[in-house]
């Protein structure tokens, strides 16, 4: 990974809202969360040329109805001129993240993502809401590398660790 950014800590109130949109379907959560993304925007990398909200199993995306990601990511997209990077999808209905130990994290997502095509992006922005242990964007990170992509970097809302992570390189 080139950069990692996530400015808020995984705490409340933050941790209740973020449970309401992805849960309750409080989708007015998710322009306020994409400001907040777009604030911290300038502590990545200015070449970013793709953004990738985290892919949802079809069969999640279809019980929740909506991805939050890809939510959150609209505004960003939209000021930022960011095209999505098209073609990643998540093969495998894994498990709920939450709950899970660190290494039941990484095995949970070992497989699960896969790129139906090349990428053409060089430096892709994987989008997320919230990282634990990080072996979600880790593995996504891993299959855009071996796909064609030259760097990839994240922003999450929070980290549930502790706040205020910019440009760690990981």
């Amino acid at each position: 990974m080139t950069a990692m950014v996530t400015p808020l800590a995984y705490e409340f109130p933050l941790d209740a809202a973020l449970k309401a949109l992805k849960f309750k379907r409080r989708l007015y959560y998710a322009p306020a969360f994409a400001e907040l993304l777009c604030d911290a925007m300038p502590f990545l990398p200015q070449d970013i040329d793709a953004l990738l909200p985290v892919p949802l199993h079809w069969r999640r995306l279809a019980f929740r109805g909506f991805n939050q990601a890809l939510e959150i990511s609209s505004e960003i997209r939209r000021r930022y001129r960011l095209p999505l990077a098209t073609g990643v999808v998540r093969r495998c209905a894994t498990r709920p993240q939450s709950g899970l130990s660190a290494a039941e994290r990484r095995s949970n997502v070992r497989h699960a993502f896969s790129v139906r095509r090349r990428l053409t992006a060089r430096h892709i922005l994987i989008l997320d809401d919230v990282v634990t242990t990080g072996a979600t964007t880790r593995q996504l990170g891993r299959i855009l590398l071996r796909n064609g992509a030259e760097k990839v970097s994240v922003l999450a809302v929070a980290k549930a660790t502790q706040a205020g992570s910019t440009g760690l390189k990981v």
